[in-house]
């Protein structure tokens, strides 16, 4: 997919501020107990998600976050389609005072090229 150039200098511009993990450490954080939130588009999520992630689109998630991951010092690893979007949701959570925020890098596409498991 091609990005807008604003939109990536956006992104770039958050993106030191924010942890990133690979599909192998989420994986593993996820097993531990950490929160897997897809941030996609509900058609997105509705056409096949990582298995055992929850849904909280980057439209909503600011909004409905508290009432699902009230913990501030929950873990919390958000991933989109291809590790933007999830970027700028982490920072937003952050700002919100979740302390144990990060993006998968890659996101889904990484997620399904590493087979990892799925559910649709």
């Amino acid at each position: 997919m091609s990005h807008a150039p604003e939109f990536l200098r956006l992104v770039d511009s958050v993106r030191p501020s924010v942890r990133e993990v690979t599909i192998e450490e989420a994986r593993a954080r996820q097993a531990a107990g950490a929160h897997l939130v897809d941030v996609r588009e509900e058609s997105e999520w509705a056409a096949g998600h990582a298995a055992g992630a929850t849904h909280l689109g980057k439209g909503v998630i600011e909004r409905d976050v508290e009432g699902r991951i009230p913990d501030r010092d929950a873990e919390v690893l958000l991933y989109c389609g291809g590790g933007f979007r999830s970027v700028l949701a982490a920072e937003s959570l952050q700002r919100m005072g979740y302390r144990h925020v990060a993006s998968v890098a890659g996101g889904w596409r990484a997620w399904q090229e590493a087979g990892a498991p799925v559910e649709r």
